[in-house]
């Protein structure tokens, strides 16, 4: 039963790891920007659902549809600004200056926010119920169908809307999409303000079962981005499932070797699918 109970606390966990990564993907596989300042976004989201929930009282799960149109203008004028400037470029510029922005970004959290520890703790976050003998939180459930929600939401929009097919076409043929009357610099930011408000909605729901501090977003980086080498680019519910496994991994690395080694566990995983699937991992970034 503790075993069952760990798996399925990985499940839940791992939904939310999962919507953490699709933001990271996305942009990567359309404008093949490895952005080193997501895990900063995602910080910066779970503040604004904080302080959303604070001054209005706002329940903190519809505080995440604001966060994500506020996101989404954050990274729509990010990539309108200034990563526009270097998008197809080499790798080494995207990584230089995606990182130049997360230190911007950390340490202006930090000038604003403080480095006090903050969770979103709405009246019902120790909530939970029973369900074939095991306790499920009610939060991190809640937290797992957002994610499978927004996953299925970005499936339907790639692959069923006209907006989502010029980004795929824009990402398989630049040329093109340009011939068809497609402005690359608006979809590019277009697509990195959607990445961008999914990474707000991630970090709203991290606040509610975790501290926000400014200094989160580099191991929420390294996260992401191993999720995202391990479900590809291309299919969200792919990214889902690379969660879900990294967080049933990192639950039963803590339970047999201890807390310290669930992220030993998780680069683990990254290496072995680099060594296993070598192939698919490079046509994936």
């Amino acid at each position: 039963m503790v075993l069952a109970q760990i798996l399925l606390n990985g499940i839940l966990l791992g939904g939310l790891y999962g919507l953490m990564a699709l933001g990271m993907a996305l942009v990567w596989g359309v404008l093949n920007i490895v952005n080193l300042a997501h895990g900063a976004l995602i910080m910066l989201g779970g503040y604004v659902v904080y302080y959303i929930f604070v001054f209005t009282g706002l329940d903190p799960f519809a505080a995440i549809a604001v966060a994500m149109v506020i996101m989404f203008g954050v990274g729509f004028l990010l990539q309108y600004g200034l990563l526009n400037l270097i998008v197809r470029s080499a790798l080494l510029n995207t990584l230089l200056i995606t990182f130049g922005l997360d230190v911007v970004i950390t340490y202006l959290a930090q000038f604003l926010f403080t480095a006090d520890f903050r969770t979103i703790n709405p009246s019902y976050a120790g909530a939970n119920f029973s369900a074939f003998g095991l306790t499920v939180p009610g939060i991190r459930f809640a937290a797992f169908v957002v994610a499978i929600a927004l996953a299925a939401a970005l499936w339907w929009l790639l692959n069923r809307r006209p907006l989502g097919l010029a980004i795929r076409a824009t990402s398989q043929n630049l040329v093109a999409a340009r011939l068809y009357g497609v402005d690359p610099r608006i979809l590019y930011a277009v697509t990195f303000g959607i990445g961008t408000a999914l990474a707000g909605a991630a970090g709203g729901l991290y606040g509610m079962i975790a501290n926000l501090t400014p200094y989160i977003g580099a191991s929420l980086t390294a996260k992401s981005f191993v999720i995202a080498i391990i479900g590809g680019l291309t299919n969200p519910f792919n990214v889902i499932l690379g969660g879900i496994v990294v967080g049933i991994a990192e639950s039963l690395a803590t339970l047999y070797f201890g807390a310290t080694y669930s992220d030993v566990v998780s680069f683990g995983l990254l290496v072995l699918v680099l060594v296993v699937r070598p192939t698919r991992t490079l046509r994936a970034a």
